[in-house]
């Protein structure tokens, strides 16, 4: 199966007309070309040429949907369709991606008590209780960088992303909810996170008898890791060597990706998509003799792994 989205990020803040191509000294510039319009062209001139050669089994091109929010293209495809290996065109600089970070959310609510302004003696102010929380979670970012880390991923990593809280100036806050992220790596979770977490804000109640709070768990996407041996990986790594006459880099990636998703469907991937560069930025790029190199570094593999 090749797999890739074909959502973009939002058109705002773009330099340019983001919609509109430009090519320049080699390069083609316009929003979504590097993530991920050129894996996608890829994708169909590779599936065209193998499937034009004599081949067995089927070679499925997956153009999906909603990467960008929720995986809800791939989610739907997986619920159709199933493969042997998967290359997702995600923009990889010509390296072979064979492991990312996975993610998970968590809205912490701190409780206080409304009150007027004018009356300390009757309301506990919410977003103060909550400033606790928040060094607490500094703290656990400088632990996790420090600690144990994956040797392809380094550590995982914590962040407080939103903060919502209060009614108008003049009164005490009844609550303060902030929302945390964690980038997990293999063997972390939303368990794990929920398990740091409690151990920040119980250390909090245990000194404080004002300090209340609620954990809602959100969204959970987990890690990616195939091995480096893996048939799909040894299948695309002699496909970049035939082509260009060098050994593509195996690395991992920070990101999270519906490389995932296929994997917990027992399909096993991998990125591996053109040179470039901008994802998510004001101006965006590809290198058009890459997305010429990937092309055809595709359609090879996909023809050697069905024969």
């Amino acid at each position: 199966m090749f797999n890739g989205h074909l959502d973009t990020v939002t058109l705002a803040g773009y330099d340019g007309s983001p919609l509109e191509p430009k090519i320049e000294d080699g390069r083609m510039y316009g929003r979504g070309t590097f993530d991920m319009k050129a894996g996608i062209a890829a994708m169909m001139v590779a599936a065209s040429a193998a499937a034009a050669q004599p081949h067995r089994g089927d070679i499925i091109v997956a153009l999906v949907a909603d990467e960008e929010f929720a995986s809800a293209g791939t989610e739907e495809v997986l619920r159709h369709f199933t493969a042997d290996a998967a290359i997702i065109s995600e923009p990889s600089h010509e390296d072979i991606v064979i492991a990312h970070r996975g993610f998970a959310w968590i809205d912490v609510t701190v409780h206080g008590v409304a009150a007027h302004g004018s009356r300390p003696d009757l309301g506990i102010d919410a977003i103060a209780k909550a400033g606790r929380f928040l060094t607490g979670i500094d703290d656990l970012a400088s632990s996790l960088q420090n600690g144990p880390s994956h040797p392809i991923l380094g550590s995982g990593t914590v962040h407080a992303s939103l903060i919502r809280g209060g009614e108008e100036i003049s009164s005490y806050p009844a609550q303060c909810t902030v929302s945390v992220e964690r980038r997990t790596v293999p063997g972390e979770t939303a368990d794990t996170f929920e398990t740091e977490l409690r151990a920040i804000l119980d250390a909090i109640a245990a000194t404080d008898p004002d300090f209340r709070y609620t954990l809602t768990r959100g969204l959970e996407r987990h890690p990616f890791e195939v091995p480096a041996g893996a048939p799909i990986v040894q299948t695309v790594i002699s496909a970049g060597e035939a082509v260009t006459g060098k050994v593509p880099v195996l690395r991992g990636e920070p990101f999270w990706t519906d490389a995932a998703l296929m994997l917990e469907a027992g399909i096993p991937g991998l990125l591996f998509g053109v040179d470039g560069g901008g994802a998510h930025a004001a101006t965006e790029w590809i290198e058009l003799d890459s997305l010429d190199r990937v092309s055809r570094i595709l359609a090879q593999a996909a023809a050697n792994f069905c024969n």
